[in-house]
Formats: C-alpha cells, structure tokens, sequence
C-alpha cells in the first residue's frame, strides 16, 4: 500500500484565503477553487460580484494543472507557440489559472482561479501555492 499526503479541508481554506487575499488587494473580484488529488472540488469560494462563468472556469482550470501535472499555462503557451490540436485535448482549459498544488514532491491536488485576466488569474494562484508552501 502507497502512504501518500493528502489536503484537508483546513489547508483548503488557507490556500483558498491567501488567493482572496491577493486578489482583494488588487481590486479584483474571482472564483477560487480548490481540487483534492482525485479531481473533485473541495473548496470554492466566489467573491461578491464576480461573473458566474468563473465558477465553472475556475474549476476547470485546477482539474488541467492536476491532470496534466503542469500549470494551465504551459498549454496555453503551446497553443499560442503555434500547437492549436492542444485545445481539442480532453479535459483540459487551455487558460492560464491554474496551478498543481504540490507537497513533499507529490501533488496533492490544485488550484483554480477565474474572474479577471488569465494573467491576473495566474497570479493569484501563484498566492495560493506560496501559502501551501509556508504550511509545509
């Protein structure tokens, strides 16, 4: 049997406050969530004015980061490097936005963000992973 590390709802929650957190700090309204290690939403939050289609994007966006093991990102870049056949990959949102959550070299799990640029997105995942880091 493999022992693995796995999120609980707590390390969610922080992960998912130090997103809100930057994102408040710039003006910026989105949808956090949170994907255990399986692919399944474990914690969403949208802020106050946020448009709904982030709620599913937002989603989205951490199943490719886990699922493709790399940020949401890499892909786009590649379409945007000349690859287009990578938007028509199942499963995957080609969007910068998401990010694997990683702890002891394993992922545990990801982050998803929607509402603002996909850039803007981008970085308040990257607040998310910092805070998941700092709980290690």
């Amino acid at each position: 049997m493999l022992t693995k590390p796995a999120l609980s709802i707590s390390d969610a929650k922080k992960i998912a406050a130090a997103a809100v957190e930057e994102a408040e700090k710039n003006g910026w309204t989105v949808v956090v969530a949170i994907i255990d290690d399986g692919g399944n939403l474990m914690y969403l939050e949208k802020m106050d004015g946020t448009q709904l289609g982030s709620v599913v994007v937002a989603q989205e966006k951490g199943r490719t980061a886990l699922l493709f093991k790399r940020p949401s990102k890499a892909l786009e870049d590649a379409v945007l490097g000349g690859r287009p056949v990578m938007m028509t990959m199942p499963q995957a949102t080609t969007i910068e936005g998401g990010l694997p959550l990683t702890y002891q070299g394993q992922i545990v799990g990801a982050i998803g963000i929607s509402g603002v640029q996909s850039f803007q997105d981008g970085q308040i995942a990257a607040a998310g992973v910092k805070a998941l880091e700092a709980l290690a």
